[in-house]
């Protein structure tokens, strides 16, 4: 019997309560005629006792082929010996106590014994159903308890309505504390719902959704229970509590159980988002790979990560899954997986508000889940199981424009590099085909440039990088002072001194126009002279007006000073000076003839 299996027989037990009964028994004047059999315990009783009470019995004795009924099997009567007991107790009119741990087991003997009211005034069934009523169900603990001890009367505590009505209380009474708490601390209930069945806890929090209570309330009472009944796989949050231990050593029916416990509270968790931390879902999945739960769970559970993949830190993606001889793999499929979902959702949202992954718009998720894959691929690269295309199909599921810097993917790469010495350079080359030279650091190209790890091409990138720059006059100073002063913390005097300089720069841009067009108003005037000594009397006259003006523009470009630090390259004055005589040296500081 399913009930005997689940509750085994305690000898113990049958025999004080067997030492018991006869001093109740054997005390009365008319010696007994028939003996009950309940399991493996017997009973010497009295027929007109038990028929006084229970139509049950009644109905066995007359139904009987034999005249002379002298044993009666009642193995199947809910709750085994010790409610029988107390049964036949009331129908010798013996006193015992109804508690909240055995007034489910009494009211279903009665009423499988069939000692109800119609049958005969104050009997045991109508008993149990006031005690329900006034002590038992008026409190929420109590009914927690009654409905917990109904776990091993099924099916017939569920066919009587006593399941029904005991979660009808418990969902009544949980929402009610959880939207005004009277005790401390306010959750205090979650806690006790921690004792049911997975079944029975199901049932209440079905009831309490029907009563509207808050998503939250139930996402607290769903991690405590989580927690409560798998705390041997998920002892805290951060992954580093799971019990990790060969599944060959562990019980089928254990893990069996464990499996459709974890099943059946994913099947729970509500759908609104943000309820539960990510690190208890990735728990959870953390529970569901281990013990092997269906595609669906494993799927749902996955998709629930995925819509929060930015709050992910990297031990929360370090899955283990397991083989049958209990080695300890990777399960990177469901990395990829989350993963993937998550950038797809980005790129749906990014169209959405018309951007463009193409030309670089990515949101600040994004950019946070990229350098949470890099960190996670540093993480498993040393392993010797991860293959150049699972590294590759990983560090690819992020978009190119999500990471402003690759440098926490060099490390990653330099990782992997350094914990598989025996590739060879087109094995190094994929490995680094992920990453972009060009936005590496000037730190990181400093160390590629050196990393005898990496392969040739790599290491050249980074070098002509850094020889383009030298030459364009980009300093990594520059890089770093935009960084450490931005334009938003610049002090008045610095935004004085750009102003001055823009207003040096127009004074000589004016000075150059006004050279040029005295150049071009000489070269008309030589085009037009005669042999004349008026006209050699007026050259003369213009070159002492000409060495009035270059001083003048002479006097500003020293201030201006556009060589300093420089070569004074005169290539590009226009070549209208020639006609000007130039044999006779000129003692100047800045001489543009």
């Amino acid at each position: 019997m399913a009930t005997e299996a689940r509750n085994p027989i305690n000898m113990n037990t049958i025999s004080s309560s067997l030492a018991r009964t006869g001093q109740w028994v054997f005390s009365q004047d008319i010696p007994t005629d028939v003996v009950v059999e309940v399991g493996e315990a017997n009973f010497s009783l009295h027929k007109f006792m038990l028929v006084a009470k229970s139509n049950y019995i009644r109905k066995l004795i007359m139904e009987s082929k034999d005249s002379d009924v002298t044993r009666i099997d009642l193995s199947d009567i809910p709750g085994g010996p010790e409610i029988f007991e107390k049964a036949a107790k009331f129908c010798y009119g013996v006193n015992f106590e109804i508690t909240v741990q055995n007034v489910a087991a009494l009211h279903c003997a009665a009423e499988f014994l069939q000692m109800t009211d119609k049958y005969c005034d104050n009997n045991l069934a109508g008993r149990t159903q006031d005690f329900l009523s006034q002590v038992a169900l008026s409190s929420l603990s109590g009914a927690i308890v009654v409905l917990k001890s109904c776990e091993i009367l099924l099916p017939i505590s569920r066919d009587l309505g006593l399941v029904r009505r005991c979660v009808d209380v418990v969902g009544a009474k949980a929402c009610n504390e959880a939207m005004f708490p009277c005790r401390t601390p306010p959750n205090w209930w979650t806690e006790e719902l921690c004792i049911l069945d997975v079944d029975f806890f199901a049932d209440v929090v079905s009831s309490m959704k029907q009563r509207g209570v808050k998503p939250s309330s139930l996402a607290s009472a769903i991690i405590t229970y989580t927690e409560k009944s798998l705390r041997d796989l998920v002892r805290d949050h951060s992954g580093r509590g799971v019990k990790f231990s060969d599944p060959g050593d562990n019980d089928s029916d254990e893990r069996s159980q464990q499996r459709d416990l974890v099943q059946s509270i994913v099947s729970l968790l509500p759908s609104d988002k943000g309820l539960f931390p990510v690190n208890f879902l990735c728990s959870l999945l953390r529970c569901a790979v281990f013990l092997d739960t269906s595609l669906t769970c494993k799927n749902e559970l996955e998709k629930r990560i995925s819509v929060v993949l930015e709050h992910v830190s990297v031990d929360d993606l370090l899955i283990p899954s397991f083989t049958y001889d209990g080695e300890r793999l990777l399960d990177l499929d469901s990395v990829r997986r989350i993963i993937s979902a998550f950038v797809e959702k980005e790129k749906n949202v990014g169209v959405f508000n018309g951007g463009d992954f193409n030309r670089g718009v990515c949101s600040v998720s994004l950019q946070r889940v990229a350098k949470t894959v890099d960190s996670y691929l540093a993480e498993i690269a040393t392993y010797g199981e991860l293959t150049i295309s699972k590294f590759n199909a990983i560090a690819n599921l992020v978009p190119k424009s999500a990471r402003k810097s690759d440098d926490d993917l060099y490390r990653a790469i330099d990782i992997f590099l350094k914990a598989h010495p025996n590739l060879d350079e087109i094995e190094r080359e994929k490995v680094c085909s992920s990453m972009d030279p060009l936005k590496l650091s000037y730190d990181a190209r400093l160390h590629a440039s050196q990393n005898k790890r990496l392969p040739v091409n790599i290491v050249l990138h980074a070098l002509y990088y850094d020889q383009l720059k030298l030459r364009s006059g980009v300093e990594e100073q520059e890089e770093r002072a935009v960084v450490v002063l931005p334009e938003a913390l610049k002090t008045r005097s610095q935004l004085q001194a750009d102003t001055t300089l823009a207003k040096e720069n127009e004074a000589l841009r004016s000075e150059l126009m006004k050279m040029k067009m005295y150049v071009s108003d000489m070269q008309k005037n030589k085009n037009g002279a005669g042999a004349s000594s008026s006209n050699s009397s007026s050259l003369v006259s213009s070159k002492k007006n000409k060495h009035t003006f270059f001083s003048s523009v002479s006097k500003k470009l020293g201030k201006l000073n556009p060589f300093k630090n420089g070569s004074k390259d005169t290539s590009n004055i226009d070549e209208d000076l020639a006609g000007v005589d130039i044999t006779k040296p000129r003692r100047r500081r800045f001489s543009i003839s």
